[in-house]
């Protein structure tokens, strides 16, 4: 990627209570997530709201991070993907979906980076 980063938000309908109301299952998937982006964990906090109830967790990464917040009583997760440098964000992705195997999804994607790392790619840019 060139110095810049592609942070990638991923939403997810129609998913199962029991896999979104799991803190464990949650990082498993995130970190399985990481490790098939070819990113580093440095660090993992996973918080549960108790039971029946959702989960909020972080993975900090060498390259970024990758997070999720469930609402199981909506079958719903938002899960925000970052990384730069050689990692592969839409391959964490891919994982994340293989693993929640939600009924339907939307991605997406921002280039991320100093202006002139727009300016190249053709993005709009305001100022400077």
């Amino acid at each position: 990627m060139n110095g810049h980063g592609l942070h990638l938000l991923l939403e997810c309908d129609g998913v199962a209570a029991a896999a979104l109301a799991s803190p464990a299952r949650l990082e498993t998937a995130l970190r399985a997530a990481a490790d098939a982006a070819g990113a580093h964990v440095l660090f993992g906090h996973f918080h549960h709201f108790g039971e029946h109830q959702g989960v909020t967790g972080v993975l900090l990464l060498q390259e970024s991070h990758l997070s999720i917040h469930s609402w199981p009583e909506f079958g719903y997760a938002a899960i925000d993907i970052f990384m730069c440098g050689d990692a592969r964000p839409q391959a964490a992705a891919d994982s994340l979906l293989h693993a929640l195997q939600p009924a339907a999804h939307r991605l997406q994607g921002v280039t991320r980076g100093p202006l002139e790392t727009h300016r190249r790619h053709g993005l709009a840019v305001s100022g400077g």
